[in-house]
């Protein structure tokens, strides 16, 4: 099997289509031929990761600004690692089982998708909504996991898909779960788009939400990143009192009305409150006391 450090440094004869980028920036923070040709790898793989239905050669180098010899070449590598896969009829590109064999690495560290599908089975049985996992990124939430309501229409949301935090309710959770100070932090950060008229647009609207959200124990998306659906959600914490996850039970408006958002709000804080015991952790002294 081909050396991977080696083959990717072979990359670094091929020129790359610069575009404005300063000479002798390859992407890396660290400098050296190693560092960039790995940057840069790094880069097509997780493009690759974000197509599932596959990407052309073509695209992949002019988004990562490369000859597409070069990204031929540090892909070929991947693909002999299993990273990435082709299909050459088609000539796309897709991930490989290597990906999510290393991915799953991050999920076996606590294993928190394992520990919580009991109670989220337990949550899509009480409410007959489906029941929805996530963790924090930046200024977005990606879903681990979801199980799905039995109902023919029914909210989805596929593990790998994000989430912004200001317009959902496990964003929203999140930032509830964090400390008033630690929360102002972050909303520092977000962009507010929008996506209904009823998304939330600025800092001072998103803090007061919070905490109503923070009171009660559970965050409620009311058709805020999507017209038709409503969301509630609350925080799991580890043994620092600290977020790691948001829980949260999605269905549409006409079966969620405003009448049933306390009920399934109370569910969804029993039910991270399980989660939170059952990993070790703790819920901050007041959370949820409002």
């Amino acid at each position: 099997m081909t050396d991977f450090s080696e083959d990717l440094r072979k990359t670094e004869a091929e020129p790359s289509r610069r575009r404005g980028r300063p000479a002798g920036d390859g992407g890396g923070s660290g400098g050296g031929d190693g560092v960039r040709s790995l940057s840069r790898a790094l880069a097509l793989l997780e493009d690759v990761a974000a197509h599932a239905e596959g990407v052309t050669l073509g695209d992949l180098a002019q988004r990562a600004d490369l000859a597409p010899s070069t990204a031929h070449r540090l892909l070929k590598t991947l693909e002999s690692r299993r990273y990435v896969t082709q299909d050459a009829e088609r000539g796309l590109w897709f991930a490989g089982v290597q990906a999510f064999i290393v991915g799953t690495g991050f999920l076996r560290n606590r294993d928190m998708v394992g520990i919580a599908r009991p109670f989220m089975y337990r949550a899509m049985e009480e409410s007959g909504e489906s029941v929805n996992l996530a963790i924090l990124d930046g200024t977005e939430t990606i879903y681990l996991s979801q199980v799905e309501s039995r109902q023919m229409m029914r909210a989805l949301a596929p593990p790998g898909g994000r989430a912004p935090l200001h317009a959902s309710g496990v964003g929203k959770a999140m930032l509830a779960g964090l400390s008033p100070d630690a929360a102002g932090e972050k909303i520092k950060s977000l962009g507010f788009a929008k996506y209904t008229d009823k998304t939330v647009r600025n800092g001072v609207a998103l803090l007061e939400d919070i905490a109503r959200a923070r009171s009660r124990a559970f965050a409620v998306d009311d058709e805020e990143h999507a017209v038709g659906l409503r969301c509630v959600a609350s925080p799991v914490f580890n043994e620092y009192e600290e977020p790691v996850a948001a829980i949260s039970i999605s269905g549409p408006q006409a079966r969620i009305p405003d009448e049933r958002l306390p009920e399934l709000g109370a569910l969804i804080g029993r039910i991270a409150a399980s989660i939170t015991a059952a990993i070790g952790g703790k819920q901050p002294a007041g959370f949820g006391q409002g």
